[in-house]
């Protein structure tokens, strides 16, 4: 028995110990970053890739521009935060898992790697939720990223990677993290990042790897590919923002909305004092309301628990690259765009920072306790790449406060000499304090470049402050829309509301039926009243009445539709608006709901733009059946009980006579637009339906007839009901 013990443990530690070499050995990835600018490192992002075997061009132009590119920036690495595929077929609907495409993300990613000169461990990529879709599970047939990404490819398992560069004795630490489902099913209900309480305590813990070893700072900077407004709480309610406050990292960089939503994707997060609960649900704008506290000088001051949140353009559409730049410890960035092709150079300020970006409370600290000392300021510094000799470069500094551009510092930048340079960093120095202003956007600074071929190259103007002050941006509607709210928490608050809002529609005016003294009619005045009487006249259709009420109970309490989920199609789940329910891959067990926040993209907008429309047509198509019969009753002067229905028939028809009404109500033109807001509420639905009868292989008369025929059934019922008003 002994014996037998022993060989189990031995046979234990076998397995055990290459998992755990490899797990420390990923944890502790060092990149020693040789050569100068011994103070700056830089990286490469792109994203939301959507290598499509419908549109080659994408993987053709990033071929032909990404590996000339890389060669000149050289960064030290290269970070592509998701969406590597498209997995979408031709007319966009039926959303899986498509190996050529990722048969050609392998093969472009490595001519890539060739023409850039690159070593490949300096490439990370990540999972993103198109590269999740229908994929039942991790490492199984169809998940293709363990199979053809670098990340797979080089054995980089986990959801967590981190790799440390070093240079001197500072170190800055990237650590990225793939928050997709565990069970990828097909979309649209796939759009949200999902972390785990492991996950999120994994990431806590790698975030601090260097916290006891260092007496430096740290820089850290978090990639993945959600936006933190479409990232999910873990099950005990915890969030990457709150590691990443915890950990006070400098930036997380991601991708997934694309730059159609608005170029101003940026958001500054920091622990808040004020409405401490609004956060969770909302922020108005990219700064976030709080009230800043007195900078504390003293050296035993915690981190301020600060971060911003950027979020970049795709590569899909827009051709979009990102470098970023670390610059003693403070991190910067500029965007390109390769839509007009190559770039001949490239010019990224390092320092003075851009006053809307940068952390507010640690730059105040800076400047307030000169926490890095006065020769932090004594130079503009930037990092100049290009494929030609340059023959000079410029710092121009304007001031706006006479109302225009007015150049007031001119000054020539030098390169700094080194035998083995990674890249040119260029310095001017000026005298930062004849720039110190209460205004944080009162100076702006622009760099220029000349090459020897007489190509002028200017980068764009931006704001700073050598104070620490940050400058104030505003987002559009769109962006506020995308980045300020916190979906998945708004999800559930949204659904509820939406429910018990249909059913108070559906019961208050019931409810008043049973009280013959409270009198609504159309006659009344008020916009409350005259929306009573309307839902009171749907009651009195009993049968369209019960059946919208139970067809929301239903909605509540049954699955809407039955179809496949995965790419394999042979498992089917079953969605309600609590998320999908499928067959477990690791236990016997199910997967209670799955995709949650995600199927909101289906359950609200059937809510609120057809069962809504729904309930209140039905009523009005009921009210205006009351109207014209009034309007008949009074042309024939008969009352509502008079047997002469042959007369009142007649009337109804427009057969009166004489006495026959030219006016809308005598025509019935309002029932004519009610039919064709019937229509229209009916043709959104079958649009709806079609989507996702391709988009989950589903018959809608066999996999969800109550989803699909209920409300065409009641609005229909309806309108054979109020057809004849005598």
């Amino acid at each position: 028995m002994g014996g037998s013990a022993m060989e189990m443990v031995m046979a234990m530690m076998v397995v055990l110990i290459p998992s755990l070499c490899c797990a420390a050995s990923r944890r502790n990835v060092v990149i020693d970053v040789k050569g100068a600018p011994e103070s700056v490192v830089w990286a490469v992002q792109l994203s939301d890739l959507h290598f499509s075997v419908h549109h080659p061009q994408r993987a053709t132009d990033f071929s032909n521009l990404v590996g000339p590119a890389l060669s000149m920036i050289n960064p030290s690495l290269v970070l592509i935060t998701g969406d590597l595929t498209d997995g979408k077929s031709k007319d966009l609907l039926t959303m899986k898992q498509n190996e050529d495409e990722w048969a050609e993300y392998q093969s472009v990613m490595n001519n890539v790697i060739e023409r850039s000169g690159l070593d490949k461990s300096a490439f990370y990529d990540l999972r993103g939720n198109h590269d999740n879709f229908g994929v039942p599970v991790v490492g199984g047939a169809f998940d293709f990223f363990s199979k053809y990404s670098i990340n797979g490819q080089l054995g980089r398992a986990g959801n967590l990677n981190s790799v440390t560069l070093q240079t001197g004795d500072q170190k800055h630490l990237f650590v990225g993290v793939d928050t997709t489902m565990s069970v990828g099913v097909r979309g649209p209900t796939n759009l949200f990042g999902h972390p785990t309480d492991q996950l999120l305590s994994d990431l806590d813990m790698e975030l601090s790897q260097w916290d006891s070893q260092s007496k430096e700072p740290i820089t850290k900077i978090a990639f993945g590919h959600f936006p933190l407004s479409f990232s999910a709480t873990s099950h005990s309610g915890k969030s990457l923002k709150d590691i990443f406050l915890n950990q006070s990292i400098s930036a997380y960089i991601c991708g997934h909305l694309h730059a159609r939503f608005g170029k101003n994707l940026k958001r500054h997060h920091q622990s808040s004092h004020v409405f401490p609960f609004l956060p969770e649900f909302f922020q108005l704008n990219v700064h976030q309301l709080s009230s800043d506290p007195p900078v504390n000088c003293s050296t035993d001051a915690p981190p301020a628990n600060e971060f911003w949140e950027w979020e970049m353009g795709d590569w899909r559409r827009s051709r979009a690259m990102r470098v970023l730049a670390i610059d003693r410890g403070h991190v910067s960035y500029v965007d390109l765009d390769f839509k007009l092709g190559t770039k001949k150079t490239i010019i990224l300020p390092t320092f003075p920072l851009d006053s809307r970006l940068m952390s507010t409370s640690s730059s105040s600290h800076e400047y307030e306790c000169h926490a890095r000392g006065l020769v932090y300021f004594e130079a503009i510094r930037a990092l100049v790449f290009s494929v030609s000799p340059l023959v000079s470069v410029t710092a121009k500094i304007y001031d706006t406060r006479p109302g225009y551009l007015s150049l007031v510092l001119e000054g020539p930048m030098i390169k700094l000499e080194h035998n083995t340079s990674r890249g040119d960093l260029y310095i001017a120095r000026w005298n930062y304090r004849a720039f110190e202003d209460p205004s944080p956007d009162r100076y702006w600074l622009q760099i220029e470049a000349n090459d020897f071929m007489g190509r002028s190259t200017l980068s764009d103007l931006r704001p700073f402050s050598v104070n620490g002050l940050s400058t104030k941006l505003s987002w559009t509607w769109k962006e506020f829309m995308v980045m300020g709210c916190q979906w998945a928490a708004l999800y559930y608050p949204m659904l509820w509301s939406a429910v018990y809002f249909l059913l108070l529609i559906l019961l208050i005016p019931k409810a008043f039926l049973m009280f013959p003294n409270k009198h609504f009619a159309y006659k009344n005045k008020g916009l409350l009243n005259i929306l009573v009487w309307v839902l009171q006249e749907l009651c009195r259709v009993a049968l369209s009445w019960y059946g919208l009420l139970g067809y929301v109970f239903y909605l509540v309490l049954f699955p809407w539709f039955i179809g496949q989920v995965f790419t394999d199609g042979k498992d089917k789940g079953y969605m309600t608006c609590m998320g999908w329910v499928v067959q477990s891959f690791n236990e016997d067990g199910k997967h209670e709901y799955v995709g949650s926040p995600d199927v909101m993209v289906v359950v609200l907008p059937h809510l609120l733009f057809v069962v809504f429309p729904a309930i209140i047509v039905s009523g009005a198509l009921a009210a205006e059946k009351q109207i014209y019969r009034e309007h008949v009753l009074s042309l024939s002067g008969k009352k509502e009980d008079d047997p002469d229905q042959e007369g009142n028939r007649s009337l109804m028809y427009g057969y009166g006579g004489s006495r026959k009404s030219n006016s809308c109500v005598g025509d019935r033109w309002i029932r004519k637009v009610l039919l064709v807001i019937c229509f229209a509420i009916c043709g959104k639905h079958f649009m709806t339906c079609r989507v996702l009868m391709k988009a989950y292989e589903m018959n809608p008369i066999i996999n969800f007839p109550g989803y699909s025929l209920t409300i065409p059934i009641i609005l229909a019922y309806t309108v054979y009901r109020t057809r004849r008003s005598v």
